[in-house]
């Protein structure tokens, strides 16, 4: 049986290369079939990685079968996962998010979870001395996954072995890091043909704060003029959004990735009350700005209250 490995919906460069990765691993080093899947369309960032490295898009998967083997990469939350995740057959978790409960297993398996930036530094560390084998273009998407989720190492979340692997691999690669990631970011800042709908699920988790179901969305840009240009259209889409996704609020913070900063709408009151309350800010409008704030795991979650 082919083991699907896969990450979370809504996926991301992290959630889009790293399956890519492991599955890699799991055929050519230990012997095992298995093929990388994806929940949904990759965003604009991992389009233009896999094609940079000339890797293909993986089969998007629309129906997990019944009893399939599967790794599951990058995230260990079963609101990001196929609604029947629990009748897979799980054998591996690779992941740097909060443990979340609600997976099942039907055995011990091995599950690695560890406070680094990125799904692909983890698997760095795991493949060990059998990543001399890897191809170069395995070898690229692990570095784009790491620039990718540390935003070149501006993100509070970058550790030192996040930087020290990426520095590892680009060398490895001959790959300027600084200009290759100016051009993964500017890719991943042309959001101009999706729908007002399709960016607030771009990048998005599901989060319960005190019984209210949240909807918490995140655009990394180095340009968020054209982003800002459609707040009025975001904020109309907001209920709507909300829902059909069973949430109460969408939250969309569009991150600057080079000043380093986030930008929350502001459409009512509600959302005024969590941001003020959150973050310890005065809202005075229909956005507010928050200096130094750059990663959802880290800094906008944890702190999220009513």
């Amino acid at each position: 049986m082919t083991t699907l490995v896969f990450g979370h919906k809504s996926p991301d460069t992290d959630s889009t290369g790293s399956p890519i990765v492991w599955a890699w691993y799991l055929n050519n080093i230990k012997g095992i079939e298995a093929k990388p899947v994806l929940l949904g369309e990759p965003n604009t960032e991992a389009l233009f990685v896999l094609d940079q490295w000339n890797l293909d898009k993986p089969e998007i998967m629309t129906d997990l079968p019944a009893d399939a083997d599967v790794v599951i990469v990058d995230t260990n939350n079963p609101a990001e996962l196929p609604a029947n995740i629990n009748d897979a057959n799980i054998t591996g978790i690779i992941d740097h998010h909060r443990l979340v409960a609600g997976l099942e297993t039907r055995g011990p398996i091995e599950i690695d979870i560890q406070p680094l930036a990125c799904t692909a530094t983890i698997m760095w560390k795991k493949i060990g001395k059998d990543w001399a084998q890897a191809p170069r273009e395995i070898k690229g998407a692990a570095l784009s996954c790491i620039l990718s989720d540390t935003l070149e190492f501006r993100s509070p979340t970058t550790t030192q072995e996040d930087k020290a692997i990426a520095y590892s691999i680009a060398e490895e690669l001959g790959v300027d890091m600084t200009e290759y990631a100016e051009q993964m970011f500017a890719a991943k800042s042309d959001v101009s043909s999706f729908s007002e709908e399709e960016l607030l699920r771009m990048d998005s988790k599901e989060f319960d704060l005190n019984g209210t179901g949240l909807r918490v969305s995140v655009l990394e840009t180095t340009s968020p003029a054209p982003l800002l240009d459609r707040k009025d259209a975001l904020m109309a889409a907001m209920p709507g959004v909300a829902a059909a996704d069973g949430a109460a609020e969408v939250l969309l913070f569009i991150v600057d990735i080079l000043k380093e900063e986030a930008t929350l709408l502001v459409p009512n009151e509600t959302v005024k009350k969590i941001a003020e309350k959150s973050f310890d800010a005065t809202v005075s409008g229909d956005t507010v700005v928050l200096p130094g704030i750059m990663s959802r795991k880290k800094q906008i979650i944890p702190n999220l209250t009513m």
